[in-house]
This record gives structure tokens, C-alpha cells and sequence, in this order.
């Protein structure tokens, strides 16, 4: 059955009214270039800086952080005092660095709000707020347009209130609620199951790699061929060649994006030292900013990387590399990487302090028997080919699938 049949069934012949935002929703404010007729009520909301809202959270209250970013959290209705609010609203932020996908939140019940623009219905009788927050879902690459600046944008409010909303009868926005809620509480109960996942990923890793003193402790470069900064210079850049990673390829899933890399020619790459060229096997480890993130190698991909990520090359008769790279995620390690980064603005494992950094070796038998069980939960938590978070990503594309599915009504009739 094609999307426009399945639609045209649950309009059951039913012709759909389009009004613009202004005429059918409430905001926040009154705001610069809308003519005033179109906004003849606000409703207020007083807001707190990011970093103050921030200041107020508490993990046991019921009081919803509504934030402008991705960040969310709860309060008290003590520390809320006068910036304590309750309804039914869809906010997208005032400023913003993100897409509007990314930020664009509804919320039913208390709140504080940090600097958003707020929408209500004006009747929930002819419109629904869950059916508004959809829409403008649906809609959110348009107000991505709406927004203009540099660095932190902000959005043409009066191009937003002119968008045309369509409005069929509410029996049926109810139930495009109903299905679309479904695909979100999926896709919700898949991410809590993620979130377990990986906090008993985390314990067991942390106890299988807790060893006793019968169990001998060397400096990484006692258990490495080598151990290898990245190039220091700024390569030459082609549009294809071989890719050159930066330190924003490395994610903290522990893997390589590969979709928006920079590229060095072959003639560079062969020029450059064995140990800056990743092999399998190698790990990669960053080592500024947002150090800490190791990243196993596990085919023969050629690519180099820059001087914010070193190469450890382990020695397979010593230590495995797969052990070597669970015990780079282990707590204990991170909190040695955190002793010893120096600097203010940008903390910095220096590669002196890389080789000497500490791991537990024990024999190449029980580092087999540790990878077999740690490598289980990995695939489980961390896989984009298999495991939770594809499990995630497929149920995400079926709920957008239906989403603009159910949202994609004819578009209104023009006069002749």
C-alpha cells in the first residue's frame, strides 16, 4: 500500500484544513516584524541562562529542565522558586548550533526553561500540542532555514508563524499521535536497555581487569612495539587519496567516521615513518581535548591521523591487543590518563607520559578468556552492524518513515 493510500484511508474522504502557525498556536512572546494582530496574547515564561538552569538540577526531582540543547534534567519545585511553569508546550531554542531535530522538545507538566521559544495551541479542542510537536518534527529542515547568524543563529520568528500547519479533524490527529508515540516509546525502551547495558559492560570490565599482586604491572612501552604520535605538521590535502584523521573523527563510541575525513595523497603517505600508518591491530588513542578514547583497528584500512591521536602498536608475545584496548576503557586507566594530562585551556597526555602509563599483564591465556567475554558486550552495546545501537538506529528510521508518512497531506487548494 503507497504512503498517499494509506493517508487517504485514514482521512476516510475527509478534507484537511491548513492554517498558519499564528492563528492556531500561543508563544512566549511578542516578537519583532510579526504584525501584532497576529499575536494579540503571549503567554510568559521567565528563563535561566543555560548554566544557571544547569545549577538547579537534582537527580530525585520532578521539576523537568527544559533546556535548549540536548541536555536535559529535573529540579525541585524549592530550587525552581518564581521560574517554576506548568503546561503543555513545544519549544525550539532561541539560539542554537544544532539542528532544530536535534532541540525541538515537548513537554506536558512543571518546568523551567532556559531561553526558548515556547508554543501552545491555542485550542486543544481543533489542535493537539503532541500533534503540533510532529508537525513541526517533520517540518524542522524549513525552521533549520529560518534560522541566521553566524556561530549561534537565531530564528526569523515571523517566517516561523507563517508556516501553514495542516489540521484534519482531531480524532484523526489522535491517532497519528497514537502511532508515532508507539515508534518513540520502542525506540525508548531499546535506549534504556542500551543505557543497562553498558553500565553492566562497564562493571564487569572494571572487575575482570582488577588483579591482585600475583599478576605483574608494566609501562605501556614494556608491552609495545611501539608507541607513535600523529603527524605534527598540516599535511598537504587532497579531495581523495588516503584518509587523514583529526581528533572530531574519533567519537566516543569508540570508533572511526570515516564519511567526513580529510585525505593525503599517496605520494605523502609513503613517505611517511611505519608507525604513523595505522595497520590492524594498532589501537589509536586520543591524547587532547577529549583524550582518553581509544579506538581498536580491526582490518587493514590504510589511513594516517594527526599529532592529537597516538598509535599504540602492542606486542602480541606480551600483551594481546584486544586485551590491551578494553584496558584502555577501563576506569583505572582513565583515571591514570587524567593524572597525568597537563595544561590549562586543553588538557594533554604528553607521549612521555604514554609510555610510562601502567597495565596489568596477566598471561596471554586469561587476557584470551577476558576479550571472549568483554568482546560479547561490546558487539552488544557499541555495534552499528549488530547489537543495541543498530537495533536503535532501524527503529529511529521506521518512526521517521511513518512520521512523514502520516504528515504528508495534499497541500492546500489555491484559488483559481
Amino acid at each position: 500500500m503507497s504512503g498517499m493510500n494509506f493517508l487517504e484511508r485514514l482521512l476516510d474522504g475527509v478534507v484537511v484544513e491548513w492554517k498558519p502557525l499564528w492563528q492556531v498556536t500561543t508563544w512566549d512572546k511578542r516578537f519583532n516584524a510579526v504584525d501584532r494582530n497576529k499575536q494579540p496574547n503571549v503567554i510568559n515564561y521567565s528563563y535561566l541562562l543555560a548554566a544557571d538552569l544547569f545549577k538547579l538540577e537534582r537527580g530525585s526531582g520532578d521539576v523537568f529542565l527544559l533546556s535548549t540543547g540536548e541536555r536535559t534534567g529535573w529540579t525541585t519545585e524549592e530550587l525552581a522558586g518564581s521560574y517554576l511553569r506548568e503546561g503543555e508546550v513545544i519549544t525550539i531554542p532561541w539560539g542554537k548550533s544544532r539542528p532544530v531535530m536535534d532541540v525541538l522538545k515537548y513537554y506536558k507538566g512543571r518546568f523551567v526553561t532556559a531561553d526558548n521559544r515556547i508554543a501552545t495551541s491555542n485550542d486543544i479542542g481543533k489542535l493537539l500540542n503532541k500533534y503540533l510537536y510532529y508537525w513541526m518534527l517533520k517540518q524542522s529542515l524549513v525552521i533549520d532555514g529560518f534560522y541566521r547568524g553566524s556561530g549561534i543563529k537565531h530564528p526569523s520568528m515571523a517566517d516561523v508563524l507563517d508556516m501553514q500547519i495542516p489540521i484534519p479533524p482531531l480524532k484523526i490527529q489522535a491517532e497519528i499521535v497514537r502511532i508515532l508515540d508507539t515508534f518513540t516509546a520502542l525506540t525508548a525502551e531499546l535506549t534504556a536497555e542500551l543505557s543497562d547495558r553498558k553500565k553492566q559492560y562497564e562493571y564487569y570490565r572494571d572487575r575482570l581487569l582488577t588483579f591482585g599482586d600475583e599478576v605483574p604491572v608494566m609501562q605501556l612501552s614494556q608491552c609495545c612495539v611501539s608507541i607513535a604520535d600523529g603527524d605534527h605538521q598540516a599535511p598537504p590535502q587532497t579531495n581523495i587519496g588516503i584518509p587523514f584523521i583529526t581528533i572530531s573523527n574519533v567519537s566516543n563510541s569508540y570508533q572511526i567516521d570515516f564519511t567526513n575525513t580529510k585525505f593525503v595523497s599517496e605520494a605523502y603517505y609513503s613517505e611517511l615513518d611505519d608507525k604513523r600508518k595505522a595497520r590492524k591491530n594498532d589501537i589509536l588513542y586520543t591524547v587532547v581535548g577529549s583524550f582518553g578514547i581509544p579506538v581498536f583497528i580491526d582490518d587493514n584500512r590504510k589511513f594516517t591521523f594527526q599529532r592529537h591521536i597516538a598509535i599504540l602498536r602492542p606486542n602480541g608475545n606480551v600483551i594481546l591487543p584486544k586485551y590491551l584496548y578494553h584496558v584502555l576503557r577501563s576506569s583505572d586507566f582513565l583515571k591514570q590518563a587524567y593524572a597525568v594530562a597537563v595544561g590549562a585551556a586543553q588538557k594533554t597526555i604528553t607521549l612521555t607520559a604514554l609510555n610510562r602509563m601502567k597495565v596489568p599483564v596477566p598471561s596471554l591465556e586469561e587476557q584470551a578468556r577476558i576479550i571472549a567475554i568483554l568482546d560479547k558486550f561490546d558487539t552488544l552495546t557499541h555495534s552499528i552492524s549488530e547489537g543495541l545501537p543498530r537495533e536503535i538506529a532501524l527503529r529511529q528510521k521506521q518512526y521517521e518513515y511513518y512520521r512523514d508518512l502520516l504528515l504528508s497531506f495534499p497541500p492546500p487548494l489555491t484559488p483559481p
